[in-house]
């Protein structure tokens, strides 16, 4: 049985060795590492290596390794890097100048602006998922009439971060566009303040938190873009005392007397449409939204929706989209199993199946679409339409006016029961939700069983139909 240990040992020399790795970090399924040349790479062996899931090649190269194993091969393999002396020095202009070449690749307009919503928002999940559990089970308690005495403590802890989420989006807006955090959270708590209520805007008193996220995020992003006008123009000599000051001034004043209102508008728009989507089209709108959400995070794309999720939590409490969405990951986990019963006979990737769907059953995808689907071809076609499936069932009851939403963004899957909310009561709320689970397994299942192997994945099949003699 290989340990963590193992695996980054055998991961180091087929990634160029320690030379050639220039940064090392980890999201929740993937290894993501900087290196200075990826021709170095042994790719075919890193795919074959027991343990790895699939290779993804973006302005990092990541290799997935699933939930769990990944949290504890990273440190391992930063050991071993750091051990080793880092990169070489003479790749150092190499490496840089593959990088700038590369990132000018990749940096399109809409993938950087993907990538800077993800590093605004991604950070807040956990928080999210925390509250999210405590408001849910904070709400399962005062419907059952149970520790009546506890209940107002566990409103309070699950409230507040919401309360205060605007705070957070403008100190990560901040930081990511190069300003001051701290400057950004402080225009971006104008925001929330309680105070704003008395401030007329457009002949309609504010409401604090109006405009919410959508709100703060321009905030601070005006907040950023004043505090870089004032360094570059004020003498450093004042920098200390007029820059801080005209920042918080112009951005708050522009933020209460502009940015709150339209922003509000657009939330409001924001939740409009989502309620109407469902309401109006809903098996269709679900059956498009299920289908389409396995590409869309094969692409990065998904990262665009975070924004509208914290928006309609916000205002509604919980986001109606991302149940009909997380019917993706069912189709998914349905069409894994369909190839685990066809390829009795290709023991690796039924290994690979195996250790990937418990990560796929709570809602972590990654693994099952770069180790399984993915380098098939047709399964990932049919998983799609498994999620598709799902997202109908889901979206239908939506049409007959029961809505099923969440109250965190995050998990998916069955990790999504604890956070799910909605305006029927939550037995009612959880039996839909998992009508449309077991709807994405079975549609995802039985079309993959019948329609995803050809070509390679035919070939896989070969050896059934010869016993050994």
């Amino acid at each position: 049985m290989h340990t963590s240990n193992d695996t980054a040992a055998a991961l180091l020399p087929l990634v160029g060795g320690a030379a050639n790795v220039i940064s090392v970090a980890h999201c929740m399924t993937r290894l993501r590492l900087g290196l200075a040349d990826r021709s170095l790479v042994d790719e075919e062996a890193l795919r074959a290596l027991p343990g790895v899931l699939g290779i993804v090649s973006d302005d990092t190269y990541q290799i997935v390794l699933g939930p769990g194993v990944v949290a504890r091969v990273t440190p391992e393999f930063e050991a071993l890097v750091a051990a080793a002396g880092t990169r070489a020095d003479e790749l150092a202009d190499r490496g840089h100048a593959l990088r700038e070449a590369r990132r000018a690749r990749n940096a399109t307009p809409l993938k950087l602006a993907l990538r800077r919503l993800a590093n605004i928002f991604v950070p807040l999940i956990p928080a999210l998922i925390g509250c999210g559990v405590l408001a849910g089970l904070n709400g399962l308690l005062v419907n059952l009439g149970l520790l009546p005495g506890l209940t107002p403590a566990l409103a309070a802890v699950a409230s507040a971060f919401m309360a205060l989420i605007a705070v957070f989006v403008g100190h990560n807006t901040a930081k990511e566009f190069g300003g001051t955090p701290v400057l950004g959270g402080a225009v971006a708590a104008v925001v929330v303040y309680p105070g704003v209520a008395k401030v007329t805007a457009f002949g309609v008193a504010l409401a604090p938190g109006q405009g919410g996220v959508l709100g703060a995020l321009a905030a601070a992003l005006l907040g950023t873009c004043v505090e870089k006008w004032c360094r570059a123009r004020v003498p450093a000599t004042l920098d200390v005392l007029l820059t801080p000051t005209l920042t918080v001034l112009v951005s708050g004043l522009v933020t209460l007397y502009g940015l709150m209102y339209a922003a509000g508008v657009v939330a409001t728009a924001i939740g409009a449409a989502a309620n109407w989507l469902l309401a109006t089209t809903g098996a269709f709108a679900g059956l498009v939204l299920g289908g389409l959400f396995l590409p869309l995070v094969m692409l990065g794309l998904h990262q665009a929706l975070i924004p509208i999720h914290t928006t309609l939590i916000q205002q509604q409490g919980y986001t109606v989209l991302l149940p009909v969405l997380a019917m993706a990951g069912a189709g998914q986990v349905g069409a894994a199993l369909a190839v685990y019963v066809r390829l009795r006979h290709d023991t690796s990737l039924r290994t690979t199946i195996r250790s990937a769907l418990p990560a796929g059953l709570l809602g972590v995808g990654e693994p099952l679409i770069y180790g399984v689907s993915l380098p098939l071809g047709r399964p990932f076609l049919t998983a799609c339409a498994g999620g598709a499936a799902g997202g109908a069932f889901v979206g239908f009851f939506a049409m007959l006016g029961d809505r099923v939403g969440t109250t965190a963004i995050g998990p998916s899957g069955l990790a999504l029961f604890p956070l799910l909310a909605g305006n029927r009561p939550l037995a009612v709320t959880a039996a839909i939700y998992a009508g449309g689970l077991l709807t994405g397994y079975l549609t995802g299942f039985l079309m993959t069983y019948a329609f995803g192997f050809t070509g390679a994945a035919a070939d896989r099949l070969a050896p059934a139909a010869v016993p050994p003699r």
